[in-house]
C-alpha cells in the first residue's frame, strides 16, 4: 500500500471556501471527514494523508469537481527517501 498527500486549493474569498466546504457536505466525501484545512491562516488548501494502492485510487477519494486540480503527491519516509537518494547517486549522480 502506498501513502499519498492530497491538495486540493480554492480561491481565497471567503464565497470560495463556504463554495469549497459545501461542496464536501454535498459529496459526502469521506476526505471531508479527514482532511486539514488551511484558511485560518490564510492558506486556502486541504490537506489528506491517505493509503492506498494507486495515484487513481487517491484521486478518487475528492468530489469530482476538485479532482481536476488536485496535487497528489506519493510519500516515504525518511529511510525510504535516504535509500532511493543513496541508491540513485551511486548510479552515476545526484537528483535534488
Amino acid at each position: 500500500m502506498a501513502k499519498f498527500l492530497i491538495q486540493v486549493n480554492h480561491d481565497g474569498r471567503a464565497i470560495a471556501c463556504a463554495r469549497a466546504q459545501r461542496l464536501f457536505l454535498a459529496t459526502g466525501s469521506h476526505y471531508l471527514t479527514h482532511a486539514d484545512w488551511g484558511c485560518r491562516d490564510g492558506v486556502h488548501s486541504a490537506w489528506i494523508v491517505v493509503d492506498l494502492e494507486t495515484r487513481e485510487q487517491a484521486r478518487a477519494v475528492l468530489p469530482p469537481a476538485d479532482r481536476p486540480r488536485a496535487r497528489i503527491v506519493a510519500l516515504s519516509t525518511f529511510d525510504e527517501a535516504l535509500a532511493q537518494h543513496r541508491g540513485s547517486a551511486s548510479a552515476g549522480g545526484e537528483r535534488s
